[in-house]
């Protein structure tokens, strides 16, 4: 055999082993998970609305039935005008019974008046109003990462732990 056939070959050989040796040096030596520093969950707060309903105890002046107070006038007028007719004599009791009467008109009106502001009606009513309800809802994680001596950040679903799978040099994020 040619002596330089021999030494191509055998150079040859060796040129291929070690480039197997290299490729293979890097994928055994590359990383297979990255460190994990911190762990950061997220929230976002969630505002609900709801209607709260209660019932309450509401007290009203009743409906009048005699709004210009006519009964209460004219029953004053008459007792007032029978009383102012006991007193005196001749135009002294006649003045003394309009005197009565319009007196006794005006104390009925006041009277009537007194009687129906204080004649009320309770009933149960119900009263709404809206309140807002907050709660927290984890939306995911801001994870610190080192992966070839460079720290990088990264958010992600779930909490990983204390490392993160590397497949071909990227995060494997999701299973």
């Amino acid at each position: 055999m040619n002596k330089s056939l021999l030494i191509g070959a055998v150079l040859g050989a060796v040129g291929v082993t070690a480039g197997g040796a290299v490729a293979t040096y890097n994928v055994v030596n590359a990383p297979k998970y990255a460190e994990v520093l911190a762990v950061k969950p997220v929230n976002q707060t969630i505002k609900t609305p709801r209607e709260v309903c209660k019932d309450v105890t509401v007290t009203r002046q009743a409906a009048v039935k005699d709004q210009h107070k006519i009964a209460g006038t004219a029953i004053g007028a008459v007792v007032g005008g029978l009383l102012g007719n006991q007193v005196g004599g001749g135009n002294g009791k006649k003045l003394a019974t309009v005197a009565g009467a319009v007196g006794g008109g005006y104390a009925g009106n006041k009277v009537q008046g007194s009687m129906q502001a204080n004649d009320t009606v309770t009933t149960t009513e119900t009263r709404c109003n809206t309140v807002t309800d907050s709660s927290e809802k984890l939306v995911g994680y801001d994870v610190k990462y080192e992966l070839d001596g460079k720290i990088s950040q990264v958010r992600m679903a779930n909490d990983p732990g204390q490392r993160i799978p590397v497949r071909d040099g990227e995060l494997v994020l999701v299973d």
